[in-house]
């Protein structure tokens, strides 16, 4: 639940109708001064072409959520949605333009009108900053906050409360022992006294972090703060017997529901961003590299060694499903393969299969695991069914890994945390970046790994073996 203000709640309705003044202005002005440059503009783009323009940038800015309440919450994001909006209007506007019926139009028109739009965005934003700066500070129009408590969950909501610019944090006005009632159901005159003087600050609402099982002995609190004209809003202190970070959420709108960790992965619409990622870039690998590289492969392989040219393996997958693993065969055949981990000098190992692992092309076949759906271009990486079964009863929190796919590549390795593992605490390590990806998944930190994945190929890696 976000804390809402005047200001929030009209800059979520302001925006969108400045922004698409602006945007008609700009269409205008570029339209004439494109004519004054001598170049030919369709009339068509005067007069039909500009209803097209509106609809696509609300369609756009809808796309990024420019105008949501979660949008107009930060400065950063509304520059963040802005210019996403503004490329991807240019890319819908173009291709319709290309494809209508009179593709008379002036390639100068769509350079003039795109930067002069940008430049009336930036423009608009700033004075809307400087605005804000005005309101806040110099109007005093913030709400102004305090908290009751004084343990974790307390300590915690006011550093929250005092980052939010649009908040003024007045600070504790009571400790843990003064939220519960004294004397027979009645609040410490200290309390009362504290009550006034946050009042006469202004201090409409007071945050209270309170232990959940104590929730009977606040009602003399509550009566007192009714009497005062203060909002207490409770908040269930969990820090004593849950580990942060923890989320609450609602079954239907009616039950609570604490979650334990964080896990951006769980939202669907990111499940289908990170699919159609892995769809799309394992496509573009087996199109584009496997259809040449893997004959190659295929015929240093057999010419080393007898075999298969690929090795498959059982491995654990998302939420501990057996999965069939593929890789280029980098060993002679041997019995070892499901229970023995490569070494650094592992006499099985052939010595295309050296190259091969030295430069992670042995992973290359995985891409068919990820283009299938067993498997993430990014995730944990996928472990023997034995070493699963051996570590999830020595390693704290490892079968957590497998709440996601695995991956090609992950947050581990890019960190050092790859081959083998000959001590307790390198796996430890490797199932804390594992964790820490989970929890902390976005689209670019997929994008990050596998740039930083080419570089650690390309340089050479101590590990790779």
């Amino acid at each position: 639940m976000a804390i809402q203000t005047r200001y929030i709640y009209l800059l979520k309705y302001i925006l969108p109708v400045v922004d698409l003044a602006m945007l008609n202005v700009v269409y205008i002005a570029c339209f004439y001064i494109t004519a004054d440059f001598g170049k030919l503009v369709s009339s068509e783009m005067d007069q039909n072409y500009i209803v097209t323009c509106n609809l696509i940038w609300l369609i756009c800015s809808a796309i990024f959520g420019l105008y949501s309440s979660y949008g107009a919450r930060k400065l950063e994001r509304i520059y963040r949605a802005t210019w996403r909006s503004v490329v991807l209007h240019f890319l819908f506007f173009t291709l319709y333009l290309l494809f209508s019926r009179n593709n008379d139009f002036s390639r100068t028109f769509l350079v003039i009108f795109y930067v002069a739009l940008s430049f009336s965005f930036i423009l608009n934003r700033f004075v809307g900053t400087s605005f804000q700066y005005v309101l806040l500070n110099k109007f005093n129009a913030t709400k102004k906050v305090a908290v009751m408590g004084s343990n974790h969950t307390a300590v915690r909501i006011s550093n929250y409360l005092q980052k939010q610019r649009n908040l003024n944090f007045y600070g504790f006005i009571g400790d843990d022992e003064s939220i519960y009632s004294e004397n027979g159901g009645v609040v410490s005159e200290v309390v009362t006294q504290r009550f006034v003087e946050a009042i006469e600050y202004g201090v409409q609402d007071v945050y209270v972090a309170i232990a959940p099982q104590r929730m009977a002995d606040v009602k003399a609190l509550i009566a007192e703060a009714d009497r005062q004209c203060l909002r207490l809003k409770f908040i269930p202190d969990l820090g004593g017997t849950l580990g942060s970070p923890y989320t609450i959420d609602y079954l239907g709108g009616e039950f609570p529901i604490i979650t334990l960790r964080n896990e951006p992965l769980e939202m669907m619409g990111n499940r289908f961003k990170k699919r159609a990622f892995d769809v799309l870039f394992s496509g573009i690998v087996i199109l584009f590299v496997l259809s040449w590289l893997y004959p190659i492969i295929a015929i240093l392989i057999k010419i080393q060694s007898k075999g298969p040219v690929l090795f498959k393996q059982q491995r654990s997958g998302r939420n501990d499903e057996p999965f069939w693993c593929y890789k280029f065969r980098s060993m002679k055949l041997n019995n070892e393969s499901n229970e023995k981990q490569a070494t650094k000098y592992d006499d099985r190992i052939t010595p295309v299969g050296r190259f091969l692992r030295r430069t992670s092309l042995d992973e290359m076949p995985q891409f068919f695991n990820v283009f299938f759906g067993s498997m993430s271009v990014v995730g944990p990486r996928p472990h023997m069914l034995k070493h699963t079964e051996q570590y999830k009863e020595i390693i704290s929190h490892f079968m957590v890994r497998h709440f996601l796919k695995p991956g090609i590549t992950g947050w581990a390795q890019v960190n050092g945390y790859r081959g083998e593992t000959k001590e307790k605490a390198d796996m430890e390590n490797r199932v804390k970046c594992d964790i820490y990806y989970l929890e902390n998944w976005t689209g670019m930190l997929d994008v990050k790994i596998v740039f930083m994945t080419v570089i650690n190929a390309v340089r050479g890696e101590e590990n790779a073996f």
